[in-house]
């Protein structure tokens, strides 16, 4: 059970402060998109845990805390690295059309941890396949995941 939410004695509940979302010790590396991301969380979780408060809602007072707590953390320390206009190397940033060894092209834009979605096309940073694709050039091999690709792209 949850300890979020604990009985007090005469019946009522008593709220205590959610545990802090886990927060990655790699550097906080944002593209401009990113860090306006990042800025539009925290005002819209100021906004809900005020709202929480002026309802007395201590369930969502204690969410919207945790959840700004983050965000605010994530904003203090976000890198904001501008778009390279290199299209010769892989970087932080850049969009990277890759050819595996299936023949399925795919290509990733490669950004901050918190704004990536590969469902979406975007690859954080620090996942195995931006790491490897990170300082190559077209035409360049890398692992990826349990064969190879070959890199037909840069944007």
């Amino acid at each position: 059970m949850s300890r979020a939410f604990v009985k007090e004695q005469d019946g009522g509940e008593a709220f205590e402060d959610l545990p802090d979302r886990p927060v990655s010790p790699h550097p906080n590396l944002v593209t401009p998109e990113g860090l306006r991301q990042i800025e539009e969380a925290v005002e819209r979780l100021r906004r809900e845990h005020g709202e929480a408060q002026a309802s007395g809602d201590r369930a969502g007072v204690a969410r919207a805390a945790r959840d700004l707590r983050y965000w605010q953390h994530r904003l203090s320390n976000a890198e904001l690295v501008q778009p390279s206009r290199d299209p010769r190397t892989v970087h932080f940033g850049a969009t990277v059309t890759i050819e595996r060894d299936d023949g399925r092209r795919q290509t990733w834009r490669i950004v901050g941890e918190d704004e990536a979605d590969p469902a979406r096309g975007t690859l954080p940073h620090v996942a195995p396949l931006a790491q490897a694709l990170l300082g190559k050039s077209v035409g360049d091999i890398v692992e990826a995941g349990h064969g190879q690709a070959e890199i037909v792209a840069i944007g």
